[in-house]
């Protein structure tokens, strides 16, 4: 499943990849006001009980990214695993949320 991006920066992508009643999402490029809301799109398709989003080709990360992490932590709560590039954690460090049981 991709996100439609138009009038986005076109580095960005999230893919989704449907298993069951899990997504894994594979998100890179830029996260920011403007693609946040397609990497929660893309996070969240029908009958989902769980996701995992792969952010370790993510290159800038601002607080409506974080924001949507939070939602998505909401969302799935339990089952929810994130996968942060150096960047992506050292923001989430800085932010107060690097001990999260779902960050990986």
């Amino acid at each position: 499943m991709s996100v439609d991006q138009e009038g986005q920066d076109p580095t960005f992508s999230a893919i989704g990849a449907v298993s069951g009643d899990r997504v894994v999402v594979t998100v890179a490029g830029e996260v920011d006001m403007a693609t946040a809301p397609a990497l929660f799109e893309a996070a969240t398709p029908d009958r989902i009980t769980g996701a995992t989003i792969d952010l370790r080709a993510v290159t800038f990360f601002d607080s409506a990214a974080i924001h949507t992490l939070i939602r998505l932590a909401e969302r799935f709560p339990g089952t929810l695993e994130v996968f942060p590039s150096d960047r992506v954690r050292r923001v989430l460090d800085i932010s107060g949320l690097g001990d999260q049981p779902w960050l990986r």
